[in-house]
This record gives structure tokens, sequence and C-alpha cells, in this order.
């Protein structure tokens, strides 16, 4: 991933991963829900996105229509890279420690932190 998005830009992304394709209404509708957003904010955040490359813009309509032009899974996967490297010295276990160590884990995440453990030694 060339450009690395801002926390305002994820906040976006977030809502085109879950909705899909949407118009900057809907965007801003969306982000409303969690706190105030003007539609102009919203509007030159996703022109900036556009240039960046981490949004498309379908211009086919009278209202542009913009769709995440990088996968969830990849912008996840570059952040957990930087972090691990720049904030841990790239060790995997420090990571996993100060995550679990800051967030209480349900039952639920730690018996799927486990069976990815064991599926990790087995593969080992």
């Amino acid at each position: 991933m060339k450009a690395k998005p801002t926390e305002s830009e994820l906040a976006i992304l977030q809502v085109l991963w879950g909705r899909g394709p949407s118009t900057v209404r809907e965007v801003n509708d969306e982000l409303s829900l969690q706190r105030e957003v003007g539609y102009t904010t919203t509007l030159k955040l996703l022109q900036i996105m556009f240039e960046k490359g981490i949004v498309q813009r379908d211009e086919s309509s009278r209202s542009h229509v913009y769709a995440a032009a990088i996968s969830r899974e990849a912008t996840r996967q570059d952040m957990v890279d930087h972090m691990l490297e720049s904030a841990f010295g790239g060790s995997a276990a420090q990571l996993v420690m100060q995550a679990l160590g800051n967030h209480a884990a349900s039952a639920e995440e730690l018996a799927q932190i486990r069976a990815y453990l064991d599926q990790l030694e087995n593969k080992a």
C-alpha cells in the first residue's frame, strides 16, 4: 500500500468496506452516527483519498460514488507491520502481549487465539 490512511480516512474506509460503494451523502450520514461531521469535510476527505489512490470514484451519475480501492485485510496487514517494526522492534510476542495486557479478551477471543496458536504449531 502506497499511502497510509489517516485516522479520518480509516473511518471513511470502514464505512465503504461495510456498505460497499457509496455517495458522499451516504458516507457522511454513516460517519455522523458516531460524531458530527460536516458534508464538505467528508467530500474533501474523499477527494484527497481519491488523489492518494485509497478510493475509486465512479463519475457516471450525477452523484459520484466512491468505493475502497484498498482491502480491509491489506490495510490491517500494513498497519500491523508498521506498528510491529516501529513500536515493538519486530517482536510479534511483545505486540500480542501488549494488546492482551491493554484490553481484556473475551473467552471466545482467547479460544480463537489458542486455536490459531495450535494451528501455527502444527505447521511448524
